[in-house]
C-alpha cells in the first residue's frame, strides 16, 4: 500500500496521459493543440506550457488532459466555449459536480472509459474512473454517452 500513497492524494495535480491511450484517440481526431503541458508531456506539436486558459482554443483539434485539482471545472468550462473546432478532454468521471452538469451533461459527447488507466507509465491505475468529454461547437449533433474498451495491459 506504500506505493499508492501519492495516487490516493493530492500530492500532484497532474496525470500523464498514457501514450497508447492518446495514440488511438488522435487517430479519430488528428489533434494540433495540447493546451496544460510541458516539453516532457505535450502530445501535439503545439502545446502551451503556461498561460493554457488565457490563450485561444478556437478554431483547433484539441487535446487536453486538464490538471485535476480546484482549477480543473475552470479547464472544462474553457473547453466547452472554444469555437470552431473540437475539444477532447480526458477528465475524472465526476458525474456529481457542479461543472459537470454546468457545462458537460446535455451539451458534449462522453465517452466512459471501462476500467481505469494507468497514467505516466504508472504501475498502478488511477484511484478514479475516467471519461472523454468532447466539445464541439456549432455541431448538429451529439452522439450518446459511450464506454470505451480498457487500457490495453503491457
Amino acid at each position: 500500500m506504500k506505493n499508492l500513497k501519492p495516487l490516493m492524494s493530492s500530492a500532484s495535480v497532474e496525470w500523464s496521459t498514457p501514450q497508447d491511450f492518446f495514440d488511438e484517440l488522435n487517430k479519430e481526431f488528428k489533434f494540433n493543440l495540447d493546451p496544460c503541458a510541458n516539453r516532457e508531456n505535450a502530445k501535439c506539436k503545439l502545446y502551451y506550457s503556461s498561460g493554457g486558459l488565457e490563450k485561444s482554443w478556437n478554431n483547433f483539434r484539441v487535446f487536453c488532459n486538464p490538471p485535476y485539482g480546484s482549477e480543473i471545472s475552470k479547464w472544462v468550462k474553457k473547453g466547452s466555449e472554444a469555437m470552431g473546432g473540437v475539444v477532447v478532454m480526458l477528465i475524472p468521471a465526476r458525474t456529481d459536480t457542479r461543472y459537470f452538469h454546468e457545462y458537460i451533461y446535455g451539451k458534449a459527447e462522453i465517452r466512459f472509459i471501462k476500467g481505469r488507466l494507468k497514467f505516466g507509465g504508472s504501475k498502478n491505475s488511477a484511484p478514479f474512473p475516467s471519461m472523454l468529454v468532447i466539445f464541439k461547437r456549432n455541431a448538429k449533433t451529439l452522439r450518446t454517452p459511450t464506454t470505451l474498451p480498457r487500457q490495453k495491459s503491457r
